[in-house]
């Protein structure tokens, strides 16, 4: 077994599920996301990323990809079912999502979570060099920090969670909420998107371990944890590169072409999953359709909606509800050759997605609750000339740093067309101003800044480990 000075751990590994003509796996970028935000950084640095492949039954062994190594753990189709499709997604994802859909809660779940956490422990212990840094990313590993301190002691562990975390009086409906406080404690550093998400856990911590907490640090067995707000950052001139090169700009022209030239384009690329306020956003924009504001000739709306959880129910008939809203809205005010949405549920290639938002005059990112979004930062940095309107969900983790984006609240039907309307009609003296201000912050935030500021966060906290807890 080779060892590595950097281990990712993962619930997926990052590859697409196709193989090149030449045998080799590529890299899986799926719009915003986990990948998206870590694929940089690991194509600079030695690493293995210990995760699954997305099947079930016996491991694969793979081969590297992009020069890093991919360790794959199993799943049974019982594990599947019961820690992804259950305690990860029908229990935890909409608990840390407002409760958006109502969670649901059942032991075999949890025994499965446990299990299969346990097998991801196992697995990193394997794969880190003595001393060697482990980061744990998201919600479906929680456990696994305190699982790998308990076979690992001499390891740095990071963990990250990349979705929101709630606050007390939601998250303490969870059954076995002391066991995944728990786990998360096990790393030396816990990152989180936004600090209200910190100040949540130092709540919690207190209230049900009664650990001495700060928003910045808890004393446990021990050792001092620290946490804070590391927000997820993307590769701002590796898509702004790509942005700008001919073909791309080629594909743009092609593509306003095909949409019948229209005076304005509207954009929206999310995964099918109801956190993202698709239904919200259909609804308001028939509103406008029917009340005038929005005429089919002149204003298109792509919609862009990527299948997601297939097997999962609920997300079955938010595809389904969202597919007839689409065919009631097209059936209302399209005419021939001229729908009023384009609607796609289908991934796109990354330089397919870059050329849609070149196209799109307008970007609509409005989830009803979001982690960060990724999506929302990857439109500004490829708007290489500086025009471009982003209207983005206060409840978004990226609302906190593109203030300058026209902020709505999705819950609010009147006010999401009213944002979505000042969009459409902003002078292209604001909306070069506002875009100018984003771009600005981006390049100055990107990937890079933001894994050097969680490592060398995480550094620092390995040295604390030793230390008798206190806090300040």
């Amino acid at each position: 077994m080779r060892q590595s000075p950097l281990v990712v751990v993962a619930n997926r590994l990052p590859i697409d599920d196709s193989v090149a003509p030449d045998g080799a796996f590529e890299w899986r970028r799926s719009p915003g996301g986990l990948v998206s935000a870590l694929h940089p950084l690991l194509r600079q640095t030695p690493a293995t990323w210990v995760g699954w492949a997305g099947g079930t039954g016996p491991a694969p062994a793979l081969p590297d990809v992009d020069g890093v190594r991919m360790h794959t753990v199993p799943l049974s189709a019982e594990d599947f079912r019961d820690h992804y499709e259950g305690f990860a997604n029908a229990t935890l994802w909409p608990l840390y999502h407002d409760a958006v859909e109502q969670p649901e809660y059942h032991r075999r779940w949890w025994e499965a979570y446990q299990r299969v956490n346990q097998r991801f422990a196992e697995a990193a212990a394997e794969t880190a060099e003595p001393g060697g840094l482990v980061w744990v990313q998201d919600y479906h590993l929680q456990l696994v920090p305190g699982l790998l301190r308990d076979l690992r002691p001499d390891l740095r562990i990071g963990f990250f969670l990349h979705v929101p975390f709630p606050p007390p009086e939601l998250f303490m409906q969870l059954p076995r909420r002391a066991e995944l406080l728990r786990g998360m404690l096990g790393a030396d550093l816990i990152g989180f998107q936004r600090a209200q998400a910190a100040h949540n856990f130092a709540q919690l911590a207190t209230k049900v371990l009664g650990l001495p907490a700060t928003d910045r640090r808890i004393g446990v067995d021990g050792r001092v944890v620290r946490i804070g707000a590391f927000p997820v950052a993307i590769d701002t001139a590796e898509m702004s590169a790509l942005a700008a090169r001919p073909e791309v700009a080629e594909r743009a022209r092609r593509l306003r072409q095909d949409l019948g030239q229209p005076e304005q384009v509207i954009l929206s690329v999310d995964r099918m999953d109801y956190t993202k306020g698709i239904e919200q956003r259909l609804k308001a924009y028939r509103e406008l359709l029917a009340s005038g504001d929005i005429k089919v000739r002149d204003t298109v709306l792509v919609q862009v909606a990527v299948p997601s959880r297939d097997r999962v129910a609920q997300y079955q008939i938010l595809r389904d509800r969202v597919e007839h809203q689409v065919g009631r809205i097209n059936g209302e005010f399209g005419r021939v050759g001229e729908p009023a949405i384009h609607y796609l549920s289908q991934p796109f290639d990354r330089a397919e997605l870059v050329a849609l938002y070149r196209v799109a005059d307008v970007m609509a990112v409005t989830p009803l609750r979001d982690g960060m979004n990724l999506v929302a930062k990857e439109y500004v940095a490829a708007r290489v000339d500086g025009t471009g309107a982003l209207l983005l969900s206060e409840f978004a983790g990226a609302a906190s740093e593109l203030e300058q984006a026209y902020l709505v609240n999705p819950h609010d039907l009147d006010g999401l067309k009213q944002g979505l309307l000042a969009a459409l009609r902003a002078g292209p003296e604001d909306v070069s101003a506002r875009m100018r201000a984003m771009r600005d912050h981006l390049a100055r935030n990107d990937i890079h800044a933001w894994a050097a500021s969680y490592l060398s966060a995480l550094e620092e906290s390995g040295s604390l480990a030793g230390r008798r807890a206190a806090t300040r």
